[in-house]
């Protein structure tokens, strides 16, 4: 019997290559988005893999229905992929821009997770993936919202790894970062761009290993260890 695997927003960018990624490499995939044209793009590529449900993250009811849909369609899930996200420069603080990065990049996020290791934790394993960021190592002053929700995510998903050891459970949990890659969330053209395609393979690797944490790509992870050290005197001027 073939793995299954959900991919939560993966109508574009990483969450979109990573599915095709699982499909290739023999998975059925369920894929979620809040744009059903891109879902349906998706599916026609190998119907028999995909299975597609529109799901908008921040309807946090809607999430449950969404889950039990799907696992009765695939019966068992091994690996569920978080990759929805929001990044928007918000120099002058406006709420109505960091109001959108906190329900995507905290509530929803928060509440995926949750429901996805109460899964894993009744059908006794299971692997978790939370697309986090770099973003969440220090604070920014054009960002602070998408800054902070990242290191909230950073946290949470250590916290679901500590719980997972302790459990009788087989469940793992992985902390992807990414810096910058080429999607439409990126921010201009910035310092070490990776395409989509190098991020992705990089990321299916740590998920084979079931890394707790790996950066992406893998330059990353000096980056942020002289980002934890430099002053914040120093971090502030980027």
């Amino acid at each position: 019997m073939g793995k299954s695997a959900i991919v939560i927003g993966a109508t574009s960018g990483i969450g979109r290559e990573l599915a095709k990624l699982l499909v290739s490499e023999g998975y059925k995939v369920a894929i979620t988005g809040r744009r059903e044209d891109k879902l349906q793009e998706i599916l026609k590529e190998n119907p028999k893999k995909y299975i597609i449900q529109k799901h908008d993250v921040t309807k946090l009811e809607h999430s449950e229905k969404v889950f039990n849909k799907i696992i009765e369609e695939l019966g068992v899930v091994d690996l569920i992929i978080y990759s929805s996200g929001i990044a928007e420069p918000n120099y002058n603080l406006e709420w109505e821009k960091s109001l959108p990065t906190l329900e995507v990049n905290v509530i929803a996020a928060a509440k995926i997770y949750d429901i996805s290791y109460n899964l894993f934790h009744k059908q006794g394993f299971g692997h978790l993936v939370g697309i986090s960021s770099v973003a969440g190592i220090r604070g920014n002053r054009h960002t602070p919202a998408y800054f902070a929700s990242k290191a909230f995510q950073n946290n949470y998903l250590e916290s679901l790894w500590m719980k997972a050891k302790r459990s009788k459970a087989d469940i793992h949990i992985t902390d992807i970062a990414p810096g910058f890659i080429d999607t439409k969330m990126a921010l201009g053209d910035t310092f070490g761009m990776a395409t989509v395609e190098k991020a992705t393979r990089q990321i299916y690797s740590a998920i084979k290993r079931k890394k707790k944490k790996a950066y992406i790509t893998k330059r990353w992870s000096f980056i942020a260890f002289i980002m934890r050290i430099l002053p914040a005197s120093l971090i502030m001027r980027f």
